[in-house]
């Protein structure tokens, strides 16, 4: 039978969870996930765990932080005045939003907090810092 290999296109399910069971993506409800193995659209140690599985073929892994993504860094956690934000934005803890930095770049932040006269913001990842499980299933190997 066929495995997958690097530049394979495959379909495949997953469930993402983390270590507590929470759920943080799931494919089962919508069509698979397809993608090119090799071309760093995904997780590279997810990429490396569908090489070599067979069509219809289940596997579970975890990462670590530094096998997904990253540490939490603390450096892009930031206090901003509340003022510099305007007015027209809903804010709620949690909501993510894409700004636009000092030097003129975009990133995405989360709002982690706020008061009357500040906002908390994060530029981490939501998932920076955590342990990951995901279980594949290999739908198809396109070729």
């Amino acid at each position: 039978m066929t495995q997958a290999k690097i530049g394979d296109k495959v379909k495949v399910h997953f469930t993402g969870t983390l270590e507590d069971g929470t759920i943080f993506g799931s494919t089962l409800e919508e069509e698979p996930f397809e993608f090119i193995i090799g071309e760093k659209n995904m997780l590279p140690s997810f990429e490396n765990a569908v090489i070599g599985m067979q069509k219809g073929e289940t596997k579970t892994i975890e990462l670590s932080p530094e096998e997904a993504y990253g540490p939490h860094k603390k450096e892009l956690v930031h206090v901003m005045d509340r003022s510099s934000f305007p007015q027209e934005i809903n804010l709620e803890i949690g909501k993510r939003l894409q700004v636009r930095t000092q030097d003129g770049k975009q990133v995405v932040v989360t709002i982690k907090d706020f008061t009357e006269d500040s906002i908390v913001i994060d530029e981490n990842d939501p998932l920076a810092g955590k342990t990951l499980n995901f279980k594949i299933e290999l739908i198809e190997i396109i070729q």
